[in-house]
């Protein structure tokens, strides 16, 4: 996260995460000090999530596996679409 963010941005940002589970992951996210949640009054309630010092402090290392994945996901599908590709 780059800077405080409403929980509709981040499901906006997470599209195949349901609302529940997003929902149970930012609490347990706050339970272990990574996250700090501030609630806004009204109706509908607005809250805002925001990494707290320790949060920042993996933040490298999540970008750094997400990077990871994502490199190994794009090479498995170029493997798997060569072994599939049909001889001219």
């Amino acid at each position: 996260m780059h800077g405080p963010r409403a929980f509709s941005e981040l499901q906006a940002a997470l599209p195949t995460l349901s609302a529940k589970v997003l929902s149970e992951r930012l609490v347990g996210f706050e339970r272990q000090g990574l996250v700090h949640c501030r609630r806004g009054g009204g109706f509908p309630s607005r809250s805002v999530y925001s990494l707290t010092a320790a949060g920042q402090h993996l933040r490298p290392l999540l970008v750094q596996l997400y990077e990871t994945g994502r490199r190994l996901l794009d090479e498995e599908a170029v493997a798997h679409s060569e072994s599939t590709a049909q001889p001219s």
